[in-house]
């Protein structure tokens, strides 16, 4: 090859490989420090630490300002390449389904419901239900009364059937109720309407324009996704959704999601308590009213919402956004931190650099973590049961055997459940992740088809000896938001074990006993 020619090619070798890194950037949201976007990292510094002495187990925290990541943090076990359940959060993502739905023509806000399942209607169509429009289930007005989902997702296998055959009892669009049976139907209907469910219609909208990949969304036993529940994505993924709708369905200049859907979306549609003292009103974000499938917050704010505090709060005032994963038992209370703390950190002007406080923010985001069980000393009695297998009687739990094995600051316990075998590595003062078909504490656990489809669950075990005889073993799954602690009480050949799960901290469920197998 002449030196021309090889000059043409490393030339053409480097504008491909250009373009192939900024690719990549875009793949990410753009970084930058507190003070150069005008807030202050003090202010950040003490909402950590206000969350470390909190009733919260905060998991990650992300918080934007003019575009650009100035905060995120995740405590470890948690990590950035990991999707966490996003609980009712996935409700705003289904209806910005709906939303461009609604810009390709397909479908209106003000279709009756009934309309697109005539082949399983009621024998007796009520009035109220063939009132019934889209927008009254995006509302949660959907006149139904008590909220069905509970009942019907546990103990029913035609979910749109049941929604369609409980009495409405209320004219539709005139009083809130919050009802998760009603979003599903809003993931029926797209599709209905498309023939791929939500999870699919997003991809190309939604989800690749704001490189969004690995998502994954559970589904009802006909493979509807369940709408407004089961969508998992990673913290940085529920930002860009946030900032989306920050920026009125903009991104890198283009249009997204129309602005009109933007404002529709996130506009007040009906109050959750009109008759409430202003008081109540006053100190509670459950109180500003409900938008489509998103909430309004107090100081001009909205957000998605889900269960056990997982956060979008979208900032207008202050083009900012805040995305938080968590348990907490108290979700007022975790978003009052963000008022609290982060609200008034946010200045108009940029602030002057400070390296020091700085340096000493990005040190406290980096060594976020969970506590671990305390390693305690049970060296004796873990020399003495360990290659031990112990038997139980019939259970609720449906737990044959536990096996123990110790080593080198590793438990491997082995569980049979039913018929199948579940092998966990926990270690001591450290966590160990690992993969289980194991499934963990959840709201829905019982739903029919639940979890059908997903991959194994990621789980980061750790475990301590709470006293001698007592061994604590601690699994956190990681791409949820709960956690199974199994307390192991040795008594010579006899073991009582207790199962708790941090989602149901009252339900007390009986000590199982199992006896050394021969």
């Amino acid at each position: 090859m002449s030196s021309r020619k090889f000059g043409y090619a490393f030339l053409l070798f480097l504008f491909l490989l250009s373009g192939c890194k900024k690719e990549q950037l875009t793949t990410s949201l753009p970084r930058s420090v507190p003070e150069k976007e005008g807030v202050s990292s003090q202010g950040i510094i003490d909402f950590l630490d206000a969350a470390a002495k909190s009733k919260h187990e905060f998991h990650s925290f992300m918080f934007l300002r003019h575009g650009k990541v100035i905060a995120e943090g995740w405590w470890d076990p948690y990590k950035p390449e990991l999707k966490h359940t996003l609980y009712s959060t996935s409700k705003s993502f289904t209806a910005t389904a709906v939303g461009f739905a609604v810009s390709e023509k397909r479908l209106s806000v003000n279709d009756k419901v009934i309309s697109f399942f005539p082949d399983v209607l009621p024998d007796t169509v009520s009035p109220f239900l063939s009132e019934m429009k889209i927008k009254d289930l995006l509302s949660m007005s959907a006149g139904q009364d008590p909220d069905p989902t509970i009942k019907t997702v546990v103990n029913d296998s035609n979910w749109v059937k049941t929604f369609l055959a409980v009495p409405v009892v209320h004219e539709p669009g005139t009083k809130f109720l919050y009802n998760t049976l009603a979003t599903y139907m809003l993931s029926a209907i797209i599709q209905k309407v498309t023939g791929v469910k939500v999870i699919d219609f997003l991809k190309p909208k939604l989800f690749k324009p704001l490189a969004i990949e690995g998502m994954d969304w559970e589904v009802d036993p006909h493979g509807i996704n369940t709408g407004g529940w089961g969508l998992r994505l990673k913290t940085e993924d529920m930002a860009k959704f946030g900032q989306l709708f920050l920026q009125k369905g903009q991104w890198h200049g283009n249009r997204v999601l129309p602005a009109s859907w933007i404002e529709e979306a996130t506009t007040l549609k009906i109050y959750q308590a009109p008759d409430a003292p202003q008081s109540k009103k006053d100190s509670s974000d459950w109180m500003q009213g409900y938008c489509y499938q998103m909430w309004r917050c107090r100081h001009n704010c909205f957000r998605a919402d889900g269960a056990y505090g997982q956060y979008i709060i979208v900032m207008p005032d202050q083009d900012a956004v805040i995305a938080i994963t968590a348990e907490t038992p108290d979700m007022q209370d975790e978003i009052n931190l963000v008022w609290e703390y982060l609200l008034p950190a946010i200045k108009k002007d940029n602030l002057a650099e400070n390296t020091a406080l700085n340096t000493t923010l990005k040190q406290k985001l980096s060594s976020l973590k969970l506590p671990l069980p305390e390693a305690g000393n049970g060296s004796v009695v873990a020399s003495q049961i360990s290659g031990k297998t112990y038997a139980f009687e019939p259970n609720d739990k449906h737990l044959a055997t536990m096996n123990f094995q110790f080593k080198d600051n590793m438990c491997k316990v082995s569980m049979m459940i039913d018929s199948t075998r579940y092998n966990f590595s926990l270690g001591s003062g450290i966590w160990i992740t690992g993969e289980t078909t194991l499934r963990g504490p959840d709201l829905l656990l019982l739903a029919k088809a639940h979890f059908v489809g997903l991959p194994p669950a990621k789980v980061a075990g750790s475990f301590g000896w709470g006293n001698e005889n007592t061994l604590e073993l601690v699994l956190h799954f990681i791409e949820s938001p709960h956690t199974e602690t199994i307390a192991c009480k040795f008594n010579k050949n006899e073991v009582t074990v207790d199962f708790h799960y941090s989602n149901m901290p009252n339900n007390i469920q009986p000590a199982l006993k199992g006896i050394i197998r021969d």
